[in-house]
Protein backbone atom coordinates (compact mmCIF):
# COMPACT_ATOMS: atom_id res chain seq x y z
CA UNK A 1 0.00 0.00 0.00
CA UNK A 2 1.62 3.29 -0.53
CA UNK A 3 1.51 5.72 2.07
CA UNK A 4 1.32 8.96 -0.14
CA UNK A 5 -1.59 7.70 -1.57
CA UNK A 6 -3.14 11.06 -0.40
CA UNK A 7 -0.22 12.91 -2.29
CA UNK A 8 -0.43 11.38 -5.40
CA UNK A 9 -1.53 12.36 -8.39
CA UNK A 10 -3.96 9.99 -10.33
CA UNK A 11 -2.65 9.04 -14.27
CA UNK A 12 -4.69 12.02 -15.94
CA UNK A 13 -3.64 14.09 -13.13
CA UNK A 14 0.11 13.15 -14.17
CA UNK A 15 -0.21 13.83 -17.97
CA UNK A 16 -1.72 17.42 -16.78
CA UNK A 17 0.90 18.21 -14.88
CA UNK A 18 3.20 17.56 -16.95
CA UNK A 19 1.28 19.63 -20.14
CA UNK A 20 0.81 22.43 -17.38
CA UNK A 21 4.71 22.25 -16.71
CA UNK A 22 5.98 22.61 -20.33
CA UNK A 23 3.59 24.92 -21.33
CA UNK A 24 4.66 27.15 -18.46
CA UNK A 25 8.25 27.37 -20.36
CA UNK A 26 6.02 28.39 -23.96
CA UNK A 27 4.77 31.24 -24.91
CA UNK A 28 1.09 30.14 -26.01
CA UNK A 29 -1.93 32.19 -25.80
CA UNK A 30 -4.29 31.13 -23.23
CA UNK A 31 -6.83 30.16 -25.51
CA UNK A 32 -4.69 27.74 -27.55
CA UNK A 33 -2.94 26.47 -24.27
CA UNK A 34 -6.83 25.15 -23.33
CA UNK A 35 -7.68 24.12 -26.72
CA UNK A 36 -5.00 21.74 -27.09
CA UNK A 37 -5.16 20.53 -23.66
CA UNK A 38 -8.69 19.48 -23.04
CA UNK A 39 -9.97 16.30 -24.45
CA UNK A 40 -12.39 16.70 -27.39
CA UNK A 41 -15.00 14.23 -26.89
CA UNK A 42 -15.42 10.87 -25.47
CA UNK A 43 -17.85 8.51 -26.63
CA UNK A 44 -19.67 5.86 -23.65
CA UNK A 45 -21.16 2.63 -25.01
CA UNK A 46 -22.58 -0.54 -22.95
CA UNK A 47 -23.64 -3.21 -24.83
CA UNK A 48 -25.04 -6.62 -24.71
CA UNK A 49 -23.46 -9.74 -26.03
CA UNK A 50 -25.35 -12.89 -25.59
CA UNK A 51 -22.83 -15.80 -23.63
CA UNK A 52 -23.11 -18.83 -21.80
CA UNK A 53 -26.69 -19.02 -21.64
CA UNK A 54 -27.32 -15.32 -20.82
CA UNK A 55 -26.82 -11.27 -21.65
CA UNK A 56 -24.10 -9.75 -20.44
CA UNK A 57 -23.52 -6.22 -20.63
CA UNK A 58 -20.03 -4.69 -21.26
CA UNK A 59 -18.49 -0.91 -20.94
CA UNK A 60 -16.60 0.48 -23.56
CA UNK A 61 -14.50 3.92 -24.43
CA UNK A 62 -13.32 5.78 -27.29
CA UNK A 63 -11.76 8.79 -26.45
CA UNK A 64 -10.67 11.93 -28.93
CA UNK A 65 -8.30 14.42 -27.49
CA UNK A 66 -7.01 16.19 -30.51
CA UNK A 67 -8.31 16.69 -34.15
CA UNK A 68 -5.61 18.86 -35.07
CA UNK A 69 -4.91 15.99 -37.86
CA UNK A 70 -7.04 13.56 -38.94
CA UNK A 71 -7.75 10.19 -38.61
CA UNK A 72 -6.98 10.22 -34.79
CA UNK A 73 -4.80 7.55 -34.11
CA UNK A 74 -4.74 5.22 -30.57
CA UNK A 75 -5.25 1.50 -29.51
CA UNK A 76 -7.96 -0.05 -27.98
CA UNK A 77 -7.34 -1.62 -24.62
CA UNK A 78 -8.94 -4.53 -22.39
CA UNK A 79 -8.52 -4.44 -19.20
CA UNK A 80 -10.41 -4.46 -15.75
CA UNK A 81 -8.70 -0.98 -14.73
CA UNK A 82 -10.59 0.51 -17.74
CA UNK A 83 -12.20 4.07 -16.98
CA UNK A 84 -12.82 7.42 -18.27
CA UNK A 85 -9.87 8.94 -17.50
CA UNK A 86 -7.63 6.66 -17.86
CA UNK A 87 -8.96 6.79 -21.72
CA UNK A 88 -8.85 10.22 -21.65
CA UNK A 89 -5.05 10.64 -20.30
CA UNK A 90 -4.09 7.46 -22.66
CA UNK A 91 -5.66 9.78 -25.79
CA UNK A 92 -3.88 12.88 -24.57
CA UNK A 93 -0.36 11.08 -24.42
CA UNK A 94 -1.12 9.92 -28.22
CA UNK A 95 -1.78 13.04 -29.25
CA UNK A 96 1.58 14.69 -27.94
CA UNK A 97 3.70 10.86 -28.90
CA UNK A 98 2.45 11.69 -33.31
CA UNK A 99 3.38 14.70 -32.73
CA UNK A 100 6.75 14.62 -31.44
CA UNK A 101 7.81 11.33 -34.32
CA UNK A 102 5.60 13.67 -36.72
CA UNK A 103 3.07 10.63 -37.69
CA UNK A 104 0.16 12.85 -38.95
CA UNK A 105 -2.21 11.86 -36.62
CA UNK A 106 -4.30 13.31 -33.85
CA UNK A 107 -4.85 11.48 -30.63
CA UNK A 108 -7.22 9.00 -29.62
CA UNK A 109 -7.54 6.10 -27.31
CA UNK A 110 -10.44 3.07 -26.64
CA UNK A 111 -10.91 0.52 -23.65
CA UNK A 112 -13.18 -1.95 -23.13
CA UNK A 113 -13.67 -3.04 -19.09
CA UNK A 114 -13.06 -6.67 -19.67
CA UNK A 115 -10.51 -9.45 -18.27
CA UNK A 116 -10.15 -11.32 -21.45
CA UNK A 117 -8.37 -14.37 -19.70
CA UNK A 118 -12.27 -14.82 -18.14
CA UNK A 119 -13.43 -15.57 -21.92
CA UNK A 120 -12.74 -18.32 -24.99
CA UNK A 121 -11.51 -17.32 -28.20
CA UNK A 122 -15.16 -17.59 -29.57
CA UNK A 123 -16.71 -15.31 -27.02
CA UNK A 124 -14.08 -12.38 -27.89
CA UNK A 125 -14.74 -12.32 -30.85
CA UNK A 126 -18.55 -12.12 -30.10
CA UNK A 127 -17.52 -9.33 -27.66
CA UNK A 128 -14.98 -7.70 -29.82
CA UNK A 129 -17.28 -7.26 -33.15
CA UNK A 130 -20.03 -5.89 -30.75
CA UNK A 131 -17.71 -3.38 -29.47
CA UNK A 132 -16.44 -2.39 -32.95
CA UNK A 133 -19.95 -2.30 -34.27
CA UNK A 134 -21.33 0.34 -31.93
CA UNK A 135 -18.09 2.45 -32.22
CA UNK A 136 -17.97 2.16 -36.32
CA UNK A 137 -21.51 3.17 -36.70
CA UNK A 138 -20.51 6.83 -35.40
CA UNK A 139 -17.56 6.72 -37.26
CA UNK A 140 -15.33 6.21 -33.87
CA UNK A 141 -13.68 3.41 -35.98
CA UNK A 142 -13.02 4.92 -40.17
CA UNK A 143 -9.89 5.14 -42.21
CA UNK A 144 -10.00 8.67 -42.53
CA UNK A 145 -11.09 9.52 -39.32
CA UNK A 146 -10.29 7.39 -36.53
CA UNK A 147 -7.75 4.38 -36.68
CA UNK A 148 -7.39 2.31 -33.64
CA UNK A 149 -4.79 -0.34 -32.55
CA UNK A 150 -3.57 -2.99 -30.53
CA UNK A 151 -3.06 -2.36 -26.63
CA UNK A 152 -2.71 -4.06 -23.43
CA UNK A 153 -4.99 -7.24 -24.02
CA UNK A 154 -5.56 -7.01 -27.72
CA UNK A 155 -3.33 -8.06 -30.30
CA UNK A 156 -3.41 -8.61 -34.04
CA UNK A 157 -6.56 -11.24 -33.42
CA UNK A 158 -8.75 -8.37 -32.13
CA UNK A 159 -7.52 -6.32 -34.73
CA UNK A 160 -8.49 -8.35 -37.59
CA UNK A 161 -11.90 -9.31 -36.03
CA UNK A 162 -12.07 -5.42 -36.18
CA UNK A 163 -11.42 -5.02 -39.41
CA UNK A 164 -13.55 -7.55 -40.81
CA UNK A 165 -16.49 -5.97 -38.86
CA UNK A 166 -15.35 -2.50 -40.19
CA UNK A 167 -15.24 -4.08 -43.99
CA UNK A 168 -18.84 -6.28 -43.65
CA UNK A 169 -20.71 -2.83 -42.31
CA UNK A 170 -18.71 -1.03 -45.46
CA UNK A 171 -19.02 -3.29 -48.02
CA UNK A 172 -17.88 -0.62 -50.65
CA UNK A 173 -15.47 1.55 -48.60
CA UNK A 174 -12.26 -0.06 -50.85
CA UNK A 175 -9.74 1.76 -48.00
CA UNK A 176 -11.75 -0.53 -45.35
CA UNK A 177 -8.37 -2.47 -44.22
CA UNK A 178 -6.75 0.80 -43.40
CA UNK A 179 -9.73 1.40 -40.36
CA UNK A 180 -7.32 -0.21 -38.14
CA UNK A 181 -3.72 -0.94 -37.72
CA UNK A 182 -1.77 -3.87 -35.80
CA UNK A 183 -3.35 -6.53 -37.94
CA UNK A 184 -1.83 -9.50 -39.35
CA UNK A 185 0.17 -9.79 -42.34
CA UNK A 186 -1.99 -11.97 -44.01
CA UNK A 187 -5.14 -9.43 -42.95
CA UNK A 188 -3.61 -6.10 -44.48
CA UNK A 189 -1.00 -6.26 -41.93
CA UNK A 190 2.86 -5.08 -42.34
CA UNK A 191 6.03 -6.68 -41.80
CA UNK A 192 7.55 -5.66 -38.17
CA UNK A 193 4.33 -4.16 -36.29
CA UNK A 194 4.40 -6.91 -33.86
CA UNK A 195 7.56 -6.45 -32.72
CA UNK A 196 7.54 -2.51 -33.43
CA UNK A 197 6.98 -1.05 -29.73
CA UNK A 198 9.99 -2.80 -28.57
CA UNK A 199 12.16 -2.43 -31.61
CA UNK A 200 11.38 1.67 -30.61
CA UNK A 201 12.77 1.18 -27.36
CA UNK A 202 16.07 -0.21 -28.73
CA UNK A 203 16.13 2.24 -30.94
CA UNK A 204 15.32 4.74 -28.55
CA UNK A 205 18.23 3.35 -26.41
CA UNK A 206 20.69 3.12 -28.81
CA UNK A 207 20.07 7.19 -29.71
CA UNK A 208 20.38 7.55 -26.57
CA UNK A 209 24.07 6.16 -26.23
CA UNK A 210 25.32 8.18 -29.49
CA UNK A 211 24.86 11.63 -27.27
CA UNK A 212 27.93 11.14 -24.91
CA UNK A 213 26.81 14.57 -23.40
CA UNK A 214 23.47 12.41 -22.61
CA UNK A 215 25.02 9.70 -21.17
CA UNK A 216 27.39 11.42 -18.84
CA UNK A 217 24.10 13.14 -17.34
CA UNK A 218 22.73 9.43 -16.38
CA UNK A 219 26.56 8.92 -14.98
CA UNK A 220 27.03 6.15 -17.48
CA UNK A 221 29.98 5.29 -19.74
CA UNK A 222 30.75 3.20 -23.12
CA UNK A 223 27.09 2.03 -24.78
CA UNK A 224 24.61 -0.14 -24.20
CA UNK A 225 27.17 -3.59 -24.50
CA UNK A 226 27.55 -4.91 -20.69
CA UNK A 227 24.75 -2.60 -19.41
CA UNK A 228 22.87 -4.46 -16.86
CA UNK A 229 19.29 -3.96 -17.52
CA UNK A 230 15.96 -5.00 -15.46
CA UNK A 231 12.48 -5.21 -17.30
CA UNK A 232 9.11 -5.14 -15.69
CA UNK A 233 6.46 -7.00 -17.56
CA UNK A 234 7.21 -9.47 -20.34
CA UNK A 235 4.50 -8.51 -22.24
CA UNK A 236 5.11 -7.89 -26.10
CA UNK A 237 6.76 -4.75 -25.48
CA UNK A 238 9.37 -5.95 -22.62
CA UNK A 239 10.04 -9.22 -24.11
CA UNK A 240 10.68 -7.24 -27.53
CA UNK A 241 12.59 -4.98 -25.76
CA UNK A 242 14.86 -7.46 -23.75
CA UNK A 243 15.31 -10.03 -26.69
CA UNK A 244 16.33 -7.47 -28.89
CA UNK A 245 18.61 -5.31 -26.39
CA UNK A 246 20.36 -8.64 -24.91
CA UNK A 247 21.10 -10.52 -28.29
CA UNK A 248 21.40 -7.41 -30.55
CA UNK A 249 23.32 -4.70 -28.19
CA UNK A 250 25.11 -6.99 -26.06
CA UNK A 251 22.89 -6.07 -22.82
CA UNK A 252 22.28 -8.02 -19.72
CA UNK A 253 18.96 -8.73 -18.58
CA UNK A 254 19.78 -9.00 -14.93
CA UNK A 255 15.86 -8.55 -13.66
CA UNK A 256 12.44 -9.63 -15.24
CA UNK A 257 10.06 -8.87 -12.84
CA UNK A 258 6.13 -10.22 -13.94
CA UNK A 259 2.75 -10.70 -12.31
CA UNK A 260 3.47 -13.38 -9.87
CA UNK A 261 7.13 -11.99 -8.72
CA UNK A 262 10.68 -11.42 -10.59
CA UNK A 263 13.32 -13.23 -11.61
CA UNK A 264 17.19 -12.21 -10.72
CA UNK A 265 20.86 -13.42 -12.09
CA UNK A 266 23.62 -10.96 -12.29
CA UNK A 267 25.27 -13.35 -14.76
CA UNK A 268 21.86 -12.69 -17.19
CA UNK A 269 18.24 -14.29 -18.14
CA UNK A 270 17.30 -15.66 -21.45
CA UNK A 271 14.79 -13.88 -21.93
CA UNK A 272 13.15 -16.49 -24.84
CA UNK A 273 13.71 -19.51 -22.12
CA UNK A 274 11.44 -17.22 -19.67
CA UNK A 275 8.89 -15.98 -22.26
CA UNK A 276 8.49 -19.99 -23.04
CA UNK A 277 8.07 -20.44 -19.49
CA UNK A 278 5.39 -18.06 -18.64
CA UNK A 279 3.40 -19.31 -21.89
CA UNK A 280 3.20 -23.01 -19.97
CA UNK A 281 3.13 -22.13 -16.73
CA UNK A 282 1.45 -18.26 -16.61
CA UNK A 283 3.98 -17.11 -14.61
CA UNK A 284 7.59 -16.62 -13.68
CA UNK A 285 7.61 -18.98 -10.52
CA UNK A 286 9.33 -22.27 -10.56
CA UNK A 287 11.94 -21.14 -13.09
CA UNK A 288 14.90 -22.99 -12.81
CA UNK A 289 17.51 -20.46 -14.30
CA UNK A 290 17.73 -17.83 -12.14
CA UNK A 291 16.42 -16.35 -8.18
CA UNK A 292 12.71 -16.11 -7.68
CA UNK A 293 12.04 -13.16 -5.73
CA UNK A 294 7.77 -13.08 -4.65
CA UNK A 295 7.59 -9.58 -4.09
CA UNK A 296 8.58 -8.16 -7.67
CA UNK A 297 8.01 -4.69 -6.98
CA UNK A 298 11.18 -5.20 -4.98
CA UNK A 299 13.50 -5.34 -8.05
CA UNK A 300 12.27 -2.55 -9.23
CA UNK A 301 14.66 -1.24 -6.75
CA UNK A 302 18.05 -3.71 -7.43
CA UNK A 303 21.06 -1.71 -8.63
CA UNK A 304 21.33 -2.18 -12.69
CA UNK A 305 21.83 0.45 -15.49
CA UNK A 306 19.07 0.89 -17.38
CA UNK A 307 15.45 0.01 -15.68
CA UNK A 308 12.52 -0.04 -17.86
CA UNK A 309 9.12 -0.22 -16.83
CA UNK A 310 7.34 -2.01 -19.94
CA UNK A 311 3.40 -3.03 -18.21
CA UNK A 312 1.23 -0.74 -16.22
CA UNK A 313 1.07 2.92 -15.42
CA UNK A 314 2.11 4.34 -11.81
CA UNK A 315 4.60 1.50 -11.10
CA UNK A 316 7.02 4.13 -9.83
CA UNK A 317 5.44 6.46 -7.47
CA UNK A 318 6.23 8.45 -4.37
CA UNK A 319 6.08 5.25 -2.18
CA UNK A 320 9.14 3.79 -4.02
CA UNK A 321 10.60 6.43 -5.68
CA UNK A 322 13.35 7.57 -3.46
CA UNK A 323 14.51 4.16 -3.87
CA UNK A 324 15.46 3.40 -7.41
CA UNK A 325 18.87 2.93 -8.15
CA UNK A 326 18.63 3.09 -11.48
CA UNK A 327 20.47 6.05 -13.60
CA UNK A 328 18.45 5.74 -16.46
CA UNK A 329 14.95 5.05 -16.87
CA UNK A 330 12.95 4.29 -20.29
CA UNK A 331 9.08 4.36 -20.20
CA UNK A 332 8.09 1.30 -22.36
CA UNK A 333 4.89 1.87 -21.09
CA UNK A 334 2.51 4.66 -20.52
CA UNK A 335 2.57 6.82 -18.04
CA UNK A 336 4.70 3.89 -15.66
CA UNK A 337 5.75 6.96 -13.60
CA UNK A 338 3.70 9.24 -11.49
CA UNK A 339 4.30 12.83 -11.71
CA UNK A 340 5.47 12.69 -7.71
CA UNK A 341 7.77 10.54 -8.74
CA UNK A 342 8.85 11.94 -11.78
CA UNK A 343 10.00 15.07 -9.63
CA UNK A 344 11.56 13.11 -6.95
CA UNK A 345 14.01 10.74 -9.71
CA UNK A 346 14.98 14.28 -11.08
CA UNK A 347 15.92 15.24 -7.89
CA UNK A 348 18.20 12.73 -7.68
CA UNK A 349 19.69 12.73 -10.89
CA UNK A 350 18.03 10.18 -12.94
CA UNK A 351 17.67 10.82 -16.76
CA UNK A 352 14.12 9.67 -17.89
CA UNK A 353 13.55 8.58 -21.83
CA UNK A 354 9.32 9.71 -21.40
CA UNK A 355 7.04 7.43 -22.75
CA UNK A 356 5.75 9.53 -25.67
CA UNK A 357 8.98 9.36 -27.17
CA UNK A 358 10.38 5.49 -25.94
CA UNK A 359 7.50 3.42 -26.86
CA UNK A 360 6.45 5.60 -30.34
CA UNK A 361 7.72 2.90 -32.46
CA UNK A 362 4.14 1.23 -32.27
CA UNK A 363 2.29 4.34 -33.85
CA UNK A 364 5.28 4.78 -35.87
CA UNK A 365 4.81 1.27 -37.68
CA UNK A 366 1.17 1.69 -37.52
CA UNK A 367 1.78 4.87 -39.47
CA UNK A 368 3.31 2.93 -41.88
CA UNK A 369 0.81 0.12 -42.16
CA UNK A 370 -1.65 3.03 -42.38
CA UNK A 371 -0.01 4.25 -45.54
CA UNK A 372 -0.09 0.17 -47.27
CA UNK A 373 -3.16 -0.37 -46.88
CA UNK A 374 -4.24 3.11 -48.78
CA UNK A 375 -1.59 2.63 -50.99
CA UNK A 376 -2.87 -1.04 -51.66
CA UNK A 377 1.23 -1.93 -52.26
CA UNK A 378 3.11 -3.90 -50.04
CA UNK A 379 6.86 -1.58 -49.29
CA UNK A 380 9.33 -2.51 -51.94
CA UNK A 381 7.30 -4.61 -54.76
CA UNK A 382 8.29 -2.20 -57.34
CA UNK A 383 12.11 -1.08 -56.58
CA UNK A 384 13.44 -4.03 -54.67
CA UNK A 385 14.75 -6.17 -57.88
CA UNK A 386 15.59 -2.52 -59.97
CA UNK A 387 17.63 -1.94 -56.89
CA UNK A 388 19.16 -5.69 -56.98
CA UNK A 389 19.74 -5.17 -61.01
CA UNK A 390 21.64 -1.55 -60.28
CA UNK A 391 23.59 -3.10 -57.34
CA UNK A 392 24.81 -6.32 -59.62
CA UNK A 393 26.45 -3.57 -62.09
CA UNK A 394 28.69 -2.52 -59.74
CA UNK A 395 28.97 -5.78 -58.76
CA UNK A 396 30.20 -7.50 -62.00
CA UNK A 397 32.23 -4.34 -62.52
CA UNK A 398 34.15 -5.01 -59.36
CA UNK A 399 34.14 -9.13 -60.48
CA UNK A 400 36.57 -7.91 -63.61
CA UNK A 401 38.41 -5.85 -61.48
CA UNK A 402 38.86 -8.93 -59.03
CA UNK A 403 40.09 -11.30 -62.11
CA UNK A 404 42.57 -8.38 -63.55
CA UNK A 405 43.96 -7.70 -60.70
CA UNK A 406 44.08 -11.52 -58.85
CA UNK A 407 45.61 -12.01 -55.53
CA UNK A 408 46.20 -8.56 -55.17
CA UNK A 409 43.05 -7.29 -54.49
CA UNK A 410 39.59 -9.26 -54.09
CA UNK A 411 36.03 -8.65 -53.05
CA UNK A 412 35.29 -10.52 -49.24
CA UNK A 413 33.28 -13.96 -50.07
CA UNK A 414 30.29 -12.54 -48.12
CA UNK A 415 30.42 -8.87 -50.31
CA UNK A 416 28.09 -10.17 -53.25
CA UNK A 417 25.40 -11.87 -51.28
CA UNK A 418 24.50 -9.10 -49.15
CA UNK A 419 25.01 -6.21 -51.32
CA UNK A 420 23.16 -7.36 -54.07
CA UNK A 421 20.00 -8.30 -51.87
CA UNK A 422 17.12 -5.64 -52.02
CA UNK A 423 15.51 -4.39 -48.84
CA UNK A 424 12.43 -6.15 -48.07
CA UNK A 425 9.03 -5.10 -46.07
CA UNK A 426 10.27 -5.76 -43.03
CA UNK A 427 14.07 -3.95 -43.50
CA UNK A 428 12.59 -1.16 -44.53
CA UNK A 429 9.96 -0.81 -41.80
CA UNK A 430 12.90 -1.06 -39.40
CA UNK A 431 14.64 1.26 -41.56
CA UNK A 432 12.24 4.13 -41.15
CA UNK A 433 12.02 3.46 -37.35
CA UNK A 434 15.43 3.81 -36.94
CA UNK A 435 15.17 6.84 -38.53
CA UNK A 436 12.05 8.13 -36.80
CA UNK A 437 13.25 7.52 -33.42
CA UNK A 438 16.57 9.02 -34.28
CA UNK A 439 14.84 12.59 -35.20
CA UNK A 440 12.60 12.40 -32.61
CA UNK A 441 15.28 12.13 -29.97
CA UNK A 442 17.83 14.70 -30.95
CA UNK A 443 14.79 17.31 -31.64
CA UNK A 444 13.63 16.47 -27.69
CA UNK A 445 17.76 16.77 -26.96
CA UNK A 446 18.30 19.64 -28.94
CA UNK A 447 15.54 21.45 -26.73
CA UNK A 448 16.86 19.94 -23.54
CA UNK A 449 20.21 21.24 -23.69
CA UNK A 450 19.52 24.74 -25.73
CA UNK A 451 17.50 26.17 -22.33
CA UNK A 452 18.39 25.95 -18.64
CA UNK A 453 14.80 26.08 -17.45
CA UNK A 454 14.11 22.69 -19.34
CA UNK A 455 15.69 20.14 -16.87
CA UNK A 456 14.56 17.14 -18.29
CA UNK A 457 13.64 15.22 -21.52
CA UNK A 458 10.36 14.63 -20.79
CA UNK A 459 9.82 18.73 -20.51
CA UNK A 460 11.64 18.92 -23.89
CA UNK A 461 9.12 16.06 -25.81
CA UNK A 462 5.97 18.40 -24.45
CA UNK A 463 7.31 21.40 -25.71
CA UNK A 464 8.43 20.03 -29.23
CA UNK A 465 4.72 18.27 -29.01
CA UNK A 466 2.67 20.82 -27.91
CA UNK A 467 4.52 23.67 -30.32
CA UNK A 468 4.08 21.19 -33.43
CA UNK A 469 -0.24 20.92 -32.17
CA UNK A 470 0.13 24.39 -31.52
CA UNK A 471 1.21 25.49 -35.28
CA UNK A 472 -0.91 22.90 -36.95
CA UNK A 473 -4.06 24.93 -34.78
CA UNK A 474 -2.86 28.12 -36.31
CA UNK A 475 -2.43 27.14 -39.56
CA UNK A 476 -6.08 25.84 -39.71
CA UNK A 477 -7.04 29.44 -38.74
CA UNK A 478 -8.10 28.86 -34.65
Amino acid sequence: MNTHATREPSFRQSVDLMFNRAVALMDLPPGLEEKIRVCNATYTVRFGVRLRGQIQTFTGYRSVHSEHMEPVKGGIRYALGVNQDEVEALAALMTYKCALVEAPFGGSKGGLCIDPRQYEEHELELITRRFAYELAKRDLIHPSQNVPAPDMGTGEREMAWIADQYRRMNTTDINASACVTGKPIHAGGIAGRVEATGRGVQYALQEFFRHPEDIAKAGLSGKLDGKRVIVQGLGNVGYHAAKFLSSEDGAIITGIIERDGALVSQTGIDVDDVRAWIVKHGGVKGYYNAQYVETGAAVLEEDCDILIPAAMEGVINLGNADRIRAPLIIEAANGPITAGADEVLREKGCIIIPDMFANAGGVTVSYFEWVKNLSHIRFGRMGRRQEEARHQLIVDELQRLDEHLGDAWSMSPDFKRRYLRGADELELVRSGLDDTMREAYQSMSEVWHARDDVVDLRTAAYIVSISRVALSYKEKGL
